[in-house]
């Protein structure tokens, strides 16, 4: 993979072939660089647009703040868009299930991979809802191929992640090539007319490296924010506390140095690690991400991690019940879109939020100002 000659965009490549991890340093140190704060002069102008229209200023509440901000994001103050929008669910296994820190055995990411090919899951009935895209893509399950699918990106890089508890998630250079694929899969869709992204996963126990990620790089404890996960039980609750405490004791140098890539290999996932580019690759191609839930706030935490700058692009759909979410979006200072109780994962909070995105847009854009309604505005937009 390498920049074109305006350093813009990422040339069309087999995800594979990321292979050569000074190139791979590299390409994440000019990714980083292409991600620039929005500008606020648009912000300014959008406003106005919106004091202009023909209701009370300020009556859409959020509806409001999330036209200005796609102004800012996609540069212009008329015609924003969140459609057409790209869900890609992530796929990856983590070593850590040997711990039982899971209801489900590593066998359910697979399965659950063939379900989503197959229409049968929430987030396909979710997203044929909403009309949102969906495609699954395969980066560290367990297993050989799967039967080719329009809807399949198959892409393996690994069997999985070893055990957090007993060793790093991964290498940095096996790192590098998960936080790069996630950075191409938003290429492709900003090449592919997408102007927003979002971000979907499945992977058998991981939200245990997410609550370890947390635990990381916001200076959390595990007793705090460990959850219950795919649905275990009290006891489950507490091995999988003390398996994410060992984690965290084993690597302790490695989290205490601060450096977000060693994190994330040292305790991470391979899916998460790809949405952590999917996020970076998606802010320096000016798209819209929109976010899921607990797996995806890890990802986000660590893309903010690498660059502070990816909050302006970055909408997330939940609170989500799993324990300790709400905790951590405070600690991230995050409002969610929605509080409705979810901990499906997948993806499944990116639609719902695809319609606040809509209506926002339609609003912005389709409403009539004060002059072209021939309607009086209030006394304070008068000349």
């Amino acid at each position: 993979m390498k920049f074109s000659e305006s350093g813009h965009a990422f040339e069309a490549r087999k995800f594979s072939t990321y292979e050569n991890t000074a190139e791979n340093e590299v390409l994440l140190r000019d990714l980083l660089d292409r991600i620039e704060p929005v500008s606020p002069s648009l912000r300014k102008a959008a406003n106005q647009r919106l004091d202009n229209l023909t209701k009370p200023v300020g009556s859409l509440g959020k509806l409001e703040e999330l036209a200005i901000r796609m102004c800012c994001i996609q540069k212009k103050t008329i015609g924003i868009a969140a459609d057409p929008l790209r869900i890609y669910a992530i796929a990856g296994d983590h070593g850590v299930n040997e711990e039982g820190v899971s209801a489900f055995t590593q066998d359910v990411t697979r399965q659950m991979v063939q379900n989503f090919c197959n229409g049968g899951a929430g987030i396909n009935v979710l997203a044929n809802t909403a009309g949102a895209e969906l495609c699954v893509v395969d980066l560290a399950s367990k297993g050989g191929a799967y039967p080719e699918h329009p809807s399949l990106i198959q892409c393996k890089i690994a069997q999985g992640t070893n055990n957090i508890a007993k060793a790093p998630a991964m290498s940095r250079e096996m790192c590098l090539r998960a936080l790069l694929i996630g950075a191409s899969l938003a290429h492709k869709a900003h090449l592919e007319g997408c102007p927003a992204i979002g971000t979907g996963e499945m992977g058998v126990s991981n939200t245990t490296p997410s609550t370890a990620l947390y635990c990381s790089f916001l200076n959390l404890l595990p007793k705090d924010i460990t959850g219950a996960g795919g649905g275990i039980d009290a006891e489950g609750i507490k091995r999988k506390t003390l398996a994410i405490e060992r984690a965290l004791s084993l690597h302790a140098n490695t989290i205490q140095s601060g450096d977000p890539v060693d994190i994330l290999a040292a305790v991470g996932g391979y899916e998460i690690a790809a949405l952590a580019g999917l996020i970076l690759g998606g802010a320096a191609n000016n798209q819209l991400v929109l976010l899921d839930g607990f797996i995806a706030t890890a990802a986000y935490t660590a893309a903010w991690k690498l660059c502070p700058t990816v909050k302006d692009y970055t909408f997330f759909s939940h609170a989500s019940a799993e324990a300790g979410h709400k905790t951590i979006l405070e600690k991230l200072d995050i409002a969610p879109l929605h509080d409705l109780g979810l901990r499906l994962g997948e993806g499944s909070g990116v639609p719902l939020a695809l319609f606040l995105m809509r209506c926002a847009c339609n609003t912005y854009n389709q409403m009539t100002t004060y002059d072209d309604a021939n309607v009086e505005p209030p006394d304070n937009l008068l000349p």
